[in-house]
């Protein structure tokens, strides 16, 4: 009786202990996560530092790149006089035709609904868009978000940028609620 005693508090011991391992490897699984979240946020912030330093034709030729690294297939750069619009045309891998328009503005500026109201006005009628794509080094105001939710039209502000950059593939940006993502708020010319 006493040996069976002993043994179901050798287990239980046991038990404890093991419990207490799985607690804090799970605690320290859990710290990791967050301590490569902020890595992340902090490299695609770095990353940004390159972005502002362009001027808007390498902005262009950046965003141009950044879809053949995708996977976008016949990408071309064609911003400039008389663009209408477009700065960067290809197609996605599934054969779908991207038109994107890009704004290298200062971190502190924001897009207002104006410019996208004229990119809309022209990417899918003159340039035949199937996915129409507007990409900004700052953010856009609450009024061009939501004039972007009801045209559908795509948008990459300075905050999915870095994670462009950092690697995260364009079509993870393509279904994303834009009237409900992201923020509105203008970063501090000295961030």
């Amino acid at each position: 009786m006493v040996t069976l005693v002993l043994s179901v508090l050798a287990v239980a011991a046991v038990a404890v202990v093991v419990v207490g391992l799985v607690r804090a490897g799970q605690r320290e699984a859990r710290a990791e996560r967050i301590r490569r979240q902020e890595e992340e946020r902090r490299e695609a912030r770095r990353s940004l530092e390159a972005v502002w330093k362009m001027n808007g034709r390498q902005f262009e030729e950046h965003v141009a790149e950044l879809c053949r690294r995708d996977g976008c297939t016949q990408v071309r750069q064609v911003g400039g006089a008389g663009d209408l619009g477009a700065d960067v045309i290809g197609y996605l891998p599934d054969g779908r035709k991207l038109v994107i328009q890009c704004k290298r503005y200062a971190k502190h500026r924001s897009v207002g609904s104006r410019d996208l109201q004229t990119f809309n006005g022209t990417a899918r009628d003159e340039h035949g868009a199937d996915i129409p794509v507007f990409v900004a080094s700052c953010v856009f105001t609450q009024q061009a978000r939501a004039f972007a939710a009801r045209r559908q039209l795509v948008l990459i502000d300075v905050n999915l940028l870095g994670f462009w950059n950092g690697g995260t593939p364009l079509t993870a940006f393509l279904n994303l609620d834009i009237g409900r993502s992201g923020n509105h708020r203008k970063i501090a010319p000295d961030d």
